[in-house]
């Protein structure tokens, strides 16, 4: 297939004769959606922004592309090297938000940007997979040198990240990467004496952060109480849901992205269901999950721990990242601006997870 024979010995043949049909499959899959959805749900804003009709899914295109030739060129490589580019490339994000926080514009209250010779990158959501990897490792670490050193490193991590998201403040990535912390410390054989005490103090945390940061109480109450307060885009989302219907609307008919303001980035996945129905919506869960299974079926032959705690990690990250977008499409969970993978708008989040 595709020219190469099981004799062969060269890089890519051997990466062809091994890799993983179905996760290729379900990554070309979401990304080829990816490609419909930019220029399905991006034309609206880019005409309330007196852009070009197609400004932003020519971008996403770019950035689509770049993030695949990105994944493969990262699958060829080795695990070792795989490790040591995501703790350079941790530490540089780490440097991005210290000067994000410092000098970011301020946008809907938050600084998460940094401007660079014209573009801009938001550098947590290229901390994400490298902050996995990292804990994995600690973690890793712990199991083998029998002290305390690995979880020290892992705790510390925990605390620089999530004390710099708050200083953004980005309450929901520091939601995410706490979430998947806690899984990768239970797949270590984490003590479940430390997890009730860990699960304790994110309680009294997050009941802090309710009452300091007047943008969460506020998204949490009118969650509980829509009669309290502001609930526009909310209500939008499951007009699209329930507009769409089994069958959808068909492709570009949808009306709601004209009203919806994040409808190319935070609210894709409602403009995909009015469009493409409930049929589109459960072939998006199917694919997310597709990769997600594979990734942990395929760990069960893997004897290298690092690995399958990193491995685990990130398949973890994608799985509740993409469960919070729909939470927040269906109005399940109060709204949070978090990007669906592969799919929303976005070059940093699109680059950061490939």
């Amino acid at each position: 297939m595709i020219g190469f024979r099981r004799t062969d010995t060269g890089i890519l043949a051997n990466w062809w004769w091994t890799v993983d049909r179905w996760l290729l499959f379900g990554l070309l899959a979401l990304i080829g959606l990816g490609y419909i959805m930019a220029f399905a749900s991006s034309p609206a804003i880019a005409h309330r922004l007196d852009m070009a009709t197609y400004h932003f899914a020519y971008r996403q295109i770019i950035f689509l592309s770049a993030a695949f030739v990105i994944a493969l060129c990262l699958s060829l490589c080795a695990p070792l090297l795989l490790r040591r580019l995501a703790f350079l490339l941790g530490i540089i994000a780490l440097i991005g938000m210290v000067a994000t926080i410092l000098t970011g514009d301020i946008i809907n209250g938050a600084r998460r940007w940094l401007y660079i010779s014209g573009f801009s990158i938001q550098p947590s959501e290229f901390l994400k997979p490298c902050f996995v990897v990292a804990i994995a490792w600690c973690f890793t670490m712990q199991n083998t040198r029998f002290n305390m050193q690995g979880h020290i490193w892992a705790f510390a991590l925990l605390a620089i990240v999530v004390g710099l998201l708050a200083l953004q403040p980005d309450i929901g990535q520091s939601v995410l990467l706490a979430l998947v912390w806690a899984g990768l410390f239970f797949l270590s054989g984490g003590s479940y004496a430390i997890m009730a005490l860990l699960a304790l103090a994110g309680l009294i945390i997050g009941l802090a952060t309710y009452h300091h940061f007047d943008h969460v109480k506020s998204r949490v109450d009118r969650f509980l109480d829509p009669s309290s307060g502001d609930t526009y885009q909310a209500d939008r989302a499951l007009e699209a849901v329930q507009n769409g219907g089994f069958w959808g609307v068909g492709l570009g008919d949808g009306q709601v992205k004209h009203r919806l303001p994040d409808a190319h980035t935070d609210y894709v996945f409602a403009v995909a269901t009015e469009e493409g129905g409930m049929l589109i919506g459960l072939l998006i869960i199917a694919l997310f999950a597709l990769l997600v299974l594979r990734v942990l079926y395929n760990l069960q032959s893997e004897n290298r721990h690092w690995i399958q705690l990193s491995a685990a990690g990130l398949a973890g990250l994608l799985a509740v990242q993409s469960i919070i977008n729909f939470a927040v499409n269906l109005n399940l969970v109060p709204s949070k601006g978090m990007t669906l993978p592969f799919i929303s708008y976005g070059g940093s989040s699109l680059l950061g997870l490939s």
